[in-house]
């Protein structure tokens, strides 16, 4: 087999048209045709980036004797050492849906954290008779609204999160990326990267920002009321700061994980699913513990719990963070005996 007829299978193995193996390689599309009708033939240079896009020594290009179960063979075996490949199409489409669902991902976040305000605020106005309707409407009220917020935000979770379902594997498997590929994430990352520490920036100081209305408040010793409405300009300010936190977070994310950086290198990928088995029984556990406290006893007990069985989560949340930092440790520790 020539190396026109091999160029031509390999590029179809693969699923590419001549303008899409032309552009991995930064040539026209009419040098492909020519290749692949024996017009011209490529120069050494151009082999070697051909042999690395399409996964075959140069030898398989160059040598018309090597049969094409050769290739096959040896290309699997590669394959499987390297990881899943990711093309150019792939990771494109991979970041632009992550740059298009970022914001209403940050959108929905938002929704979540603001609604509980409505029935913060109502609860206090009408249990001190600042409006007309009980407590029992104010709380009904306030629930219809908490979830009118929670419902689209939900769905939006949902749609974003079936969308990117294809790309799981971004974050479970090793993966490699083809010629070209690297480059252009990098690119598009150090563009983003100026926009990038601004929203962490912004995110940060409206989080520190948002402690001010509640300190505020007690520091003027204000009544119930108006902390009802300082509460709800924390949550707020906490809701715009997470915004940018999300809204950043999740581009920054896509090109950490095609780059295999940050929290999805290919070692912390293979420690994510023991990590992910704990967290689940961890916080079933826990859950279990907080309904245990709460269940109906006397009512002196059930005065005593109710004040204080909130403890419970904070209390979990770090000790949680501790017990992850011993596994990860654990696991460290153990790959370096057997390296």
């Amino acid at each position: 087999m020539i190396l026109a007829d091999k160029i031509i299978l390999l590029r179809k193995k693969n699923g590419w048209s001549q303008e899409q193996l032309a552009e991995q390689m930064n040539i026209s599309r009419q040098s492909v045709s020519k290749w692949e009708s024996g017009a011209s033939i490529p120069d050494i240079d151009k082999i070697i980036v051909l042999s690395k896009i399409l996964g075959v020594s140069t030898d398989y290009l160059l040598k018309d004797e090597m049969e094409d179960v050769e290739f096959i063979s040896g290309s699997d075996e590669l394959a499987e050492e390297a990881g899943r490949s990711v093309s150019v199409e792939e990771a494109n489409t991979y970041m632009d849906i992550s740059k298009e669902a970022a914001p209403k991902m940050a959108l929905a976040t938002v929704l979540c954290i603001l609604s509980p305000i409505c029935l913060i605020i109502l609860g206090a106005l009408a249990e001190y008779k600042m409006i007309a309707m009980t407590e029992e409407m104010a709380g009904g009220i306030g629930l219809i609204i908490l979830l009118l917020f929670i419902i689209p935000a939900v769905m939006i979770f949902i749609w974003k999160g079936m969308q990117m379902d294809k790309f799981e594997y971004l974050e479970k498997e090793k993966i490699s990326l083809q010629y070209g590929v690297q480059g252009i994430v990098e690119k598009r990352k150090n563009d983003f990267d100026t926009s990038y520490r601004k929203s962490v920036a912004a995110g940060t100081a409206l989080c520190i920002a948002a402690a001010i209305p509640i300190f505020g408040a007690m520091a003027l010793n204000m009544s119930d009321v108006v902390c009802a409405f300082c509460v709800g300009g924390t949550l707020l300010l906490v809701a715009c700061g997470v915004f940018f936190f999300v809204w950043s977070g999740t581009i920054q994310e896509s090109f950490e994980k095609l780059l295999e950086e940050g929290d999805y290198t290919s070692e912390k990928k293979e420690n994510r699913k023991y990590i992910r088995i704990f967290a689940a029984i961890y916080w079933c556990i826990i859950t279990a513990i907080y309904l245990c406290m709460i269940l109906p006893a006397s009512s002196w007990q059930r005065g005593w719990r109710d004040d204080v069985s909130w403890i419970i989560w904070p209390v979990a949340a770090l000790l949680f963070v501790a017990i992850l930092g011993v596994i990860k440790f654990v696991i460290q520790r153990k790959k370096e005996k057997n390296a």
